[in-house]
């Protein structure tokens, strides 16, 4: 990719240029890798701590799993896992960008009050109707992810002509919704995962170039998913190894973002693929 790519995060900048790694910090219970381990504030804390210290560049707070079969929490539990970290993070670490990952257009604005600089939406506004224009209002980045279905159905038996071209024209039909509105920092995630067989996210994965045509950053949300399990036939514990290669793979086809349960190991990643472009002499992207 040789355009050059940065987005406002709430006034601060955020270049592209290079790959960033965004920290996942699920405040939840049932989270599919690791649900339960951050419920405490002192539990919270740490990691975050251990993220920026290992080089996330943003920190992605989800008090909702999307897990395939989880159903939408009540908006006020939500609320109230997810503002108090967000309050937290930024006493402790003030310098700290924040992503909220929610579908609900009331949370996104709660959490932008207690200072988040990104809206990481797995619904792009369908569950919603408000979203899209409080995003507009914002004025923040926003995760436009491709879902098809709901987590509670979305793996019953997605069905797609051609996967990449189906989500190509989603992002294509959102994205002149998004600009109408006045919506100025849009990032692609094609969701992987989120209705989509194991053939179907490969199939996105080795076509994530395609997206590149439409001059937003691409966000790759691979870490320890269930794409990585059934080929390897391992757990999501025992996915790091499988989920560090299908990393290097989302870099060299355009991937700007790497959404992750491991920042050390992306970090690592995206070291090494930058050593690869320096030492290309023909590069391709």
């Amino acid at each position: 990719m040789s355009t050059t790519l940065s987005i406002n995060c709430g006034g601060t900048l955020l270049s592209l240029d290079k790959p960033r790694v965004m920290g996942i910090l699920n405040v939840t219970p049932d989270s599919f890798y690791d649900g339960g381990k951050y419920t405490s504030d002192r539990a919270i804390m740490n990691q975050v701590e251990r993220m920026l210290s290992e080089g996330a560049d943003l920190i992605d707070v989800g008090g909702m799993s999307s897990r395939p079969g989880a159903v939408l929490i009540d908006e006020e539990l939500e609320v109230k896992r997810v503002i108090p970290v967000i309050r937290s993070i930024l006493t402790h670490f003030p310098n700290t960008l924040i992503s909220v990952d929610t579908v609900r257009s009331s949370v996104a604005r709660e959490a932008a009050a207690a200072g988040a600089v990104m809206i990481n939406d797995i619904s792009a506004g369908k569950f919603d109707a408000k979203m899209c224009s409080t995003v507009a209002e914002l004025q923040l980045p926003y995760v436009l992810m491709h879902m098809q279905g709901s987590p509670e159905d979305m793996q019953h038996n997605p069905e797609y002509s051609q996967v990449t071209v189906e989500v190509l024209d989603f992002f294509i039909q959102k994205l002149g919704e998004l600009r109408a509105l006045g919506v100025k920092d849009v990032i692609l995630d094609p969701g992987f995962g989120f209705g989509k067989t194991v053939a179907h996210n490969y199939q996105l994965l080795t076509n994530l170039s395609a997206f590149s045509m439409l001059d937003c950053p691409v966000l790759a949300g691979l870490s320890r998913k269930s794409m990585i399990c059934k080929v390897l036939e391992v757990n999501p514990s025992k996915a790091l190894n499988g989920t560090t290669a299908l990393h290097m793979v989302a870099l060299q086809n355009g991937a700007r973002l790497l959404r992750v349960h491991d920042v050390k190991e992306a970090r690592e990643t995206i070291s090494l693929f930058e050593t690869c472009r320096v030492h290309n002499p023909h590069p391709c992207c």
